[in-house]
């Protein structure tokens, strides 16, 4: 696999055993261009699939195999990535085997890892407020089969609690069955509400059982020249989030 140092990508900071591997992708680097510059490895958005597939081809470069890619719907499917040769409708994915490759791609939507401190699973999760709370956070944890005590979580980037302006259906879908979960929320303009989708997170995580959480806070939509944001930019490419882990 090649060197990731040539690259801005980033690799979670967080105590995975050292047989996890994992990063996140921006948007430089790739060879598409106009609003999908560079790189974009999103195949439904509108771009050039010649770009696309070069730009795939360079990220798996720097994977042992390629990445079980979903079909996302914002919802709470989590599926064995070991079974997904082609794109399957999920928004997250697991595996108990070496060198497997769980990938979800975002452009402001939170993707969340997860690992057992054994190393016995990896999985990730694609989290946009409607998959928070459709459950997929309970649903992937549920997935891996370790306790949750034994999980460790990481946050990637997402859009961030100043950017995210969100209507009052959002804060009744997770305050109706959660009141503490309007911690997460700030009253906004005319009847509109700034939405924390990292708090949410951790407080889905939290009560699943899983108690060490890292990351979080990287906003897309902030960071143009890094990130793609489809809240800022509507048409605009997919990074990856990718986990997967090495023989023991």
């Amino acid at each position: 696999m090649a060197d990731l140092s040539q690259h801005d990508w980033i690799v979670p900071d967080w105590p995975a055993p050292p047989s996890v591997r994992s990063f996140i992708t921006t948007r430089r680097g790739g060879v598409s261009r106009g609003p999908y510059a560079s790189m974009n490895l999103g195949s439904r958005v509108a771009d050039d699939t010649e770009a696309v597939r070069s730009n795939r081809a360079l990220l798996r470069a720097h994977l042992p195999e390629e990445p079980r890619w979903l079909r996302q719907v914002h919802g709470s499917d989590v599926v064995e990535a070991d079974e997904v040769f082609s794109e399957v409708e999920a928004d997250g994915a697991y595996t108990c085997s070496a060198r497997v490759v769980c990938a979800v791609l975002i452009a402001d939507c939170l993707p969340v890892l997860l690992t057992d401190r054994n190393a016995t699973a990896v999985a990730v999760a694609h989290a946009g407020w409607r998959g928070l709370a459709r459950g997929i956070i309970e649903a992937t944890v549920a997935a891996l089969r370790v306790p949750a005590g034994e999980l460790l979580a990481y946050l990637g980037p997402g859009i961030g609690p100043r950017a995210f302006e969100v209507g009052q259906d959002v804060f009744d879908a997770f305050v109706s069955n959660d009141p503490q979960a309007a911690r997460a929320f700030v009253p906004h303009d005319r009847g509109k509400w700034l939405c924390d989708l990292f708090a949410l997170a951790r407080r889905r995580l939290g009560a699943a059982g899983v108690r060490e959480v890292y990351g979080g806070g990287i906003c897309t939509y902030s960071d143009p020249v890094r990130f793609f944001s489809h809240r800022r930019d509507r048409i605009t490419g997919r990074m990856a989030a990718l986990i997967w882990r090495e023989p023991d």
